[in-house]
């Protein structure tokens, strides 16, 4: 079977050595499961991106250090909201304008989740005031409760079948306030009721957006696996649909 090529954009376009350090964490989760992460560079024309992603049958959005432009989901900046990032937010716009028209699963982390939220008319909240959400070098920072007959209940495992405890690392100032259109919550931290996970509701099309970062723990945590390896399976399994075209009757020459 072919490998899926999966578009990834850098995660920033104003810090360098954030794209090197975290980039490659991502294409090694993508490709240890059996696809191509495919760089989508930042400032490039419309053009060049859409070449560059009309190859791909997937599409992950990474986490970033911005936040998404509060301007989006209509409300004013909060003193703690960091600065946008316009270029990524272009990319991204052009990569969700893509997967939604072509069905083409989608998996967004982090600030990719609440880019995906936003982009369908969801909202953030701007900051979230305790520190349990902001221990990046803590592998299990905190457990989360997944949504019984979701798709991330049904990957995360015998564990969460018999009730135990999911845990997952945390590194975000921000999170889902309002979901967007047809996105289901999927997974609450219990301690404080921050929204970790959204799915858009069962169709054809797969589409999950995590808050935490399972590309750092792939190695050490079978979730963090199951959600990679159901993401690249379902890009695997893409075929682009043909349009249908509409039949216009033909009026009748009789007389």
């Amino acid at each position: 079977m072919k490998s899926p090529r999966i578009a990834l954009p850098q995660p920033t376009s104003s810090a360098a050595e954030y794209n090197q350090r975290s980039w490659p964490q991502y294409a090694h989760a993508i490709q240890s499961c059996g696809g191509i992460a495919v760089p989508i560079p930042l400032g490039e024309s419309q053009a060049n991106v859409a070449r560059l992603i009309s190859g791909c049958s997937g599409i992950l959005l990474p986490g970033s250090p911005a936040d998404v432009n509060p301007q989006k989901y209509s409300q004013p900046t909060e003193a703690e909201t960091s600065p946008s990032d316009p270029d990524r937010e272009a990319v991204d716009e052009l990569l969700l304008q893509d997967a939604f028209n072509l069905r083409k699963p989608i998996l967004g982390i982090c600030y990719g989740l609440q880019a995906l939220n936003v982009w369908r008319n969801g909202t953030l909240r701007q900051h979230i005031q305790s520190g349990l959400h902001k221990q990046s070098k803590v592998e299990n920072a905190h457990p989360i409760a997944l949504t019984p007959g979701s798709h991330i209940a049904s990957i995360g495992g015998d564990a969460h079948q018999n009730g135990e405890k999911t845990w997952v690392n945390s590194s975000h100032h921000q999170s889902v306030d309002i979901p967007g259109d047809g996105m289901q919550v999927v997974a609450l931290s219990p301690e404080d009721g921050v929204i970790e996970a959204l799915e858009l509701a069962p169709g054809s099309q797969f589409v999950l957006g995590v808050q935490w970062h399972p590309e750092r723990t792939f190695g050490t945590n079978a979730l963090s696996r199951a959600i990679f390896q159901s993401f690249v399976d379902a890009a695997s399994d893409w075929k682009l649909q043909p349009i249908q075209e509409s039949v216009v009757p033909v009026a009748s020459c009789q007389k």
